[in-house]
């Protein structure tokens, strides 16, 4: 059977969409076929869509037509007579292309009296589409209940556009399940009586009839809305907490409603096709099978039943019949689920956020110990997202890693749902000593008994602080003698500039390009990549970047003489696990030597025994003036920072009563970071986790290289220890401009000539729009990889801060072969899954 659907725009930027489609398609049929004047003449309905065959999922079959009229509602008020006979017009052409039944939406529908003038002067079924409408809005709105948890028999519901035939229905559905009904009408001074003759007796206790919405903004918190005339409802003047079901065409809800995070109006009278229902061959699973507007989806499901019937005329929406339509749709695979919220589908976390508003449960996270772990994660994931960064929040849930973890011990995280996983991030770096290392934990309790005092600097040398300062100047390559403790690596990296620029009487900071040293705006002036430093432009003066690992760049700048200090990684981390030659780091401090230049050496990363030393500059045995620590110098338990720097460099910068406290910090120095510090240098010497890092790291690197071997989208394993870098490469470049061209070369018009008419600011920016995307989908492959790597294999990876195609591989020190076992064999399977493309 074939359906024919008379659609129209419900606003003006879809109005322009429509103009768009109908210019287009007329352009493209003259560029084919040869000008034809009749092509250009006026046009009552504009083509859109035809469907050349739609598969439900019980099998049916149905074809069908999607044309517009372009006109927007208040276009068709303004000469409703006139749009009468349009439409009876349109119908009739639909039925010249073979439709059997005809669809009105939206306000086609009502023009003529709801749709019965139409059906009296056509020759086929014409329907509204309105009980498949309604019956979405319903059962959307006992969703939102819900997951409000409000009973229907304590809900108090605003119907609007009452006594409309969506409103009506509503009304008629909602009333005997013990709803509390508020009927907003426009029905002027019509007596209460005659607008109650439209429900049962027996409702009319429940009911309150409102010739507005005045008293209702603040006396009601739930909504459904389908009025015909669209921007009834003030979002300015909803209270917390309301929840909009929004079934109106055009809407109900003024613009301005995104803005507040307290209220949500919910995309009304919408149904979904299921992954089982085919809507014909759609490349790229381009279907239209979300958001379907109830009244096209009534249509088809009409057809798909071979039932070519006046199924929704008239004021007059019998509920069983709004029942019914709904269990058909559900035998098709068409469902008003999942909600939706300006085309985007509503998840559990934003009822959970709106149900304080409604006297729900308190927050869970006020009761970590004792609440239920489900409710504890969406507490914890609407917190991160409402108070910290919603950006992120949305990042984890479009890669599926929405995970709240409450365990940690070893190279292992539990989350609240109770799921292990391999942890092979680390903290990025901070916990070279595993989770929660028994050693340190036992230590830093050690500390709390004792009840040392943590913060007495500057009023007294502090024990703890002291003590790990001296540790440190032992473990440190020869000379360097002086340690200041801070928080963070970037605080670290702060005062190791200030220190050189103290001790020095030239200007210039130097660094390298793609290095990576933390993001305080010191740090950031010497990071190299452009990234992480533009929104934030003007940094630091005379702050130069040259390329890294290149000795004779390095030769050529210290010539100048005017460089007070070159800071570097000895292998950049976030830059993509980056080695420098062999032999680079003797010849870096032979030149700072020979220049006067300091030379500071950032181990955050690196140090500790990650890369299988304490240190790595101790792999060519060279120390650097200034070096930095961080990361897992505490086993990641207290966050902690240390600048080394040697006797000479630090009595220069502050050696003098008038300069000694020109770089402090009030929590830098504490008792409780040195303590744990302590605990934790005992841990890496006494498990020899430097040798470890060597043994398994080899055993690591050789079974990835193994499998680099074998696909080809792995383009490089490299590292030291157990900083290890996998590179992906997945190369898309000028996909889209082939797929583009193959399918325009099939189609008649003459694409290439009308790409060539265009601007050239137009084709540039085209063109660079899809150098990006392809840029951004071979970026998308890396995160596909870890998402199957964390969703299937129960492994923690994640990508470099400078290149998002590398993984970095940095899990804690005392990961075991039969660990790293598992991590080869899970990538290697998600490799496997990955190799369509392969031989």
């Amino acid at each position: 059977m074939k359906f024919g659907f008379i659609a129209h725009p419900t606003s003006k930027e879809l109005l322009h969409q429509v103009k768009l489609v109908d210019m287009a398609g007329r352009t493209l049929e003259e560029q084919a076929y040869g000008y034809d004047p009749e092509r250009w003449r006026r046009r009552n309905l504009v083509p859109f869509i035809e469907f050349s065959r739609i598969v439900s999922a019980c099998g049916a079959q149905c074809q069908g037509i999607l044309q517009y009229m372009p006109l927007t509602a208040e276009q068709m008020l303004n000469q409703p007579r006139r749009i009468a006979e349009r439409v009876v017009e349109g119908v009739n052409a639909l039925k010249q292309q073979g439709a059997e039944l005809v669809g009105l939406g939206g306000f086609t529908s009502i023009v003529g009296n709801r749709g019965l003038q139409t059906l009296e002067r056509t020759q086929i079924p014409v329907t509204t589409g309105n009980s498949l409408t309604t019956y979405a809005a319903y059962v959307n709105l006992l969703d939102s209940l819900e997951a409000l948890e409000i009973p229907p028999e304590r809900a108090e519901i605003a119907v609007l556009g009452y006594p409309g035939s969506i409103a009506l229905a509503l009304a008629c559905l909602l009333a005997p399940l013990g709803c509390r009904l508020r009927l907003v009408h426009r029905g002027g001074k019509q007596q209460a009586e005659t607008l109650l003759a439209y429900l049962p007796a027996e409702f009319h206790g429940q009911v309150r009839l409102h010739a507005g919405l005045e008293d209702c903004y603040q006396q009601v918190r739930l909504f459904v809305a389908a009025t015909s005339s669209g921007g009834v409802i003030d979002p300015r003047r909803l209270a917390p907490g309301s929840v909009v079901v929004d079934a109106a065409l055009p809407k109900d809800v003024q613009p301005g409603w995104e803005k507040r995070d307290d209220i949500l109006v919910i995309d009304g009278g919408l149904v979904s096709a299921s992954e089982a229902v085919d809507f014909g061959a759609m490349a790229l699973g381009l279907g239209p099978k979300r958001n379907i507007n109830g009244c096209l989806a009534e249509t088809m499901i009409l057809a798909l039943e071979g039932r070519a019937e006046p199924f929704s005329i008239g004021r007059e929406l019998p509920a069983d019949k709004v029942l019914e339509i709904g269990r058909i749709a559900a035998r098709h695979g068409f469902l008003p689920r999942p909600m939706a919220s300006r085309g985007e589908p509503v998840n559990e976390a934003r009822f959970h956020e709106l149900r304080r508003f409604h006297g729900g449960k308190p927050p869970a996270v006020n009761h970590v110990q004792d609440a239920d772990a489900l409710e504890l994660r969406a507490e914890v994931l609407r917190c991160f997202g409402l108070h910290i960064n919603p950006i992120l929040r949305e990042f984890y849930e479009f890669n599926h890693v929405e995970r709240v973890f409450s365990h940690g011990q070893g190279c292992w995280l539990t989350d609240l749902d109770g799921r292990r996983y391999l942890d092979f991030v680390a903290g990025y770096g901070c916990l070279n000593t595993g989770h929660n290392h028994p050693d340190i934990t036992a230590g830093v309790q050690h500390y709390l008994n004792q009840q040392h005092p943590t913060f007495v600097q500057y009023l007294s040398a502090p024990l703890h602080a002291s003590l790990l300062a001296k540790r440190l100047a032992g473990l440190a390559p020869a000379g360097l003698e002086r340690v200041f403790l801070s928080n963070s690596g970037t605080e670290a990296v702060e005062a190791a500039l200030k220190l050189a620029l103290a001790a020095s009487d030239k200007p210039t900071l130097l660094y390298c390009s793609n290095g990576y040293h933390g993001k305080t705006l010191g740090a950031l002036s010497v990071t190299g990549r452009a990234k992480h430093r533009e929104a934030f432009e003007p940094l630091l003066p005379r702050c130069e970047e040259i390329p890294f690992g290149d000795i004779p760049a390095l030769r050529a700048r210290l010539r100048g003489g005017d460089v007070a200090a070159f800071i570097v990684e000895p292998i950049q981390g976030e830059g993509g696990v980056i080695l420098p030659p062999a032999g680079y780091l003797s010849a870096v401090r032979e030149l700072c030597s020979e220049y006067g230049c300091l030379w500071i050496l950032d181990e955050i990363q690196t140090g500790l025994g990650r890369t299988g030393k304490m240190f790595a500059c101790q792999w060519e045995d060279v120390s650097p003036d200034i070096m930095v620590l961080s990361k897992s110098l505490s086993g990641g338990l207290v966050p902690i920072g240390a600048t080394l720097s040697s006797k000479e460099v630090w009595q220069r910068a502050y050696g003098n009563i008038d300069r000694f406290a020109l770089h402090t910090s009030t929590f830098g120095g504490g008792n409780l970071a040195a303590a744990a510090a302590m605990a934790a240098l005992d841990v890496v010497e006494q498990a020899d986790l430097a040798g470890n890092a060597v043994q398994v790291g080899a055993h690591l690197r050789q079974g990835l290289e193994e499998l680099a071997r074998k696909h080809y989208f792995i383009k490089e394993v490299r590292g030291q220890g157990l900083m290890i870098a996998i590179e992906f490469q997945n190369d898309v470049a000028d996909g889209i401009e082939a797929f583009v061209h193959d399918m325009t070369s099939r189609m008649p018009a003459k694409a290439a000539a009308t790409y060539r008419m265009m601007p050239g600011k137009a084709r540039a920016h085209l063109e660079a729009a899809m150098r990006e995307l392809e840029s951004t989908l071979a970026d998308m492959f890396v995160l596909r990889i870890m998402t199957k790597l964390s969703q299937e294999h129960g492994i923690l990876t994640f990508v470099t801060a400078n290149n998002s195609r590398v993984m970095r591989i940095q899990p804690p020190l005392l990961l075991s072969l039969a660990e790293a076992d598992r991590f080869i064999q899970a990538l290697g399977e998600v490799c496997e899954d990955l190799s369509t493309f392969e031989s």
